[in-house]
């Protein structure tokens, strides 16, 4: 059978985005569905990307996925058995590449050319490449031992605000109360919703956090700190700044009152989304 279709998917903890293109790389369709990073699972991370094709072939005719060439970017790929499992557990896709959600930012970013980026959604990672096989990446290191600056790391630190004035360590802010209420209102509420937390249920959290940061010294605390998180997690990619530098993810245009000037000088605007860097690496590796 032949190739018809190149596919580009995005997975991380919050969504999964997904775009089909012609063979000449020009996009047709595009979807979302549920989470798909890898720490979720393997078999729900491929439910949640098939369900996605599916809404985006619905425009374009039946999906066979022996006709189609699939790049993928998603949260988790560090983990080597995280991705040789995914790997085994493939449809049977006429050709498949799979990498890190940073990097295929990084490609969707700088349109397939050398750049750096730091990409902060639920989780957080810096990706350099410098050309050939010369590439760094900063953080990634999953929550919640690091994905520092993101929304799951700022939702763990909001989650625990919230322990501490339940607890009557500290006073209770509206920051605090917002957290208490989305919680489930009580200690008893709160053991439940903790008892079934998630790197995703933590990064709900996070809008509570901008919402009250004006007036919320604990809020704007949190995310003074995550500005500087990312700050670090760019520098450390880039030391002297020889690359272009974007700053992309969900989360990269919401936090930008408490990024440092440093930083927002330096970075520019994303060419085009980790579902477009997909496809570039899809596409690299069939003419590569």
């Amino acid at each position: 059978m032949s190739l018809d279709y190149l596919i580009g998917v995005d997975g991380g903890g919050t969504g999964t985005r997904v775009v089909v293109a012609d063979r000449s790389g020009q996009p047709l369709a595009r979807a979302s569905g549920g989470p798909s990073g890898l720490g979720l699972g393997i078999a729900p991370a491929w439910q949640a990307i098939q369900t996605a094709l599916s809404s985006a072939f619905a425009e374009i005719g039946p999906f066979a996925p022996a006709r189609c060439a699939i790049g993928l970017g998603l949260a988790g790929v560090h983990n080597a058995g995280w991705a040789r499992n995914f790997l085994d557990a493939a449809p049977g896709f006429a050709r498949i590449a799979l990498d890190t959600d940073g990097f295929t930012t990084l490609l969707g970013a700088h349109a397939g050319q050398h750049g750096a980026i730091v990409a902060v959604g639920t989780g957080s990672i810096g990706e350099a490449w410098f050309g050939g096989s010369d590439k760094r990446t900063v953080s990634g290191w999953g929550f919640p031992s690091g994905d520092e600056g993101s929304g799951a790391w700022i939702g763990l630190r909001a989650a625990q605000l919230a322990q501490k004035a339940l607890d009557g360590r500290v006073a209770r802010s509206k920051l605090a109360e917002a957290v208490i209420a989305h919680l489930g209102g009580d200690i008893d509420a709160a053991f439940a919703w903790f008892g079934q937390a998630t790197q995703t249920t933590y990064a709900q959290l996070t809008p509570l956090v901008i919402r009250h940061a004006p007036d919320d010294a604990a809020a704007d605390t949190i995310l003074t700190q995550a500005g500087l998180e990312i700050a670090a997690i760019a520098d450390a990619l880039d030391p002297v700044h020889r690359l272009p530098l974007a700053l992309c993810g969900g989360l990269a245009e919401a936090l930008r009152p408490w990024l440092p000037a440093a930083l927002l000088n330096r970075a520019r605007q994303p060419q085009g989304d980790s579902a477009d860097g997909a496809l570039h690496l899809i596409r690299g590796r069939l003419h590569g």
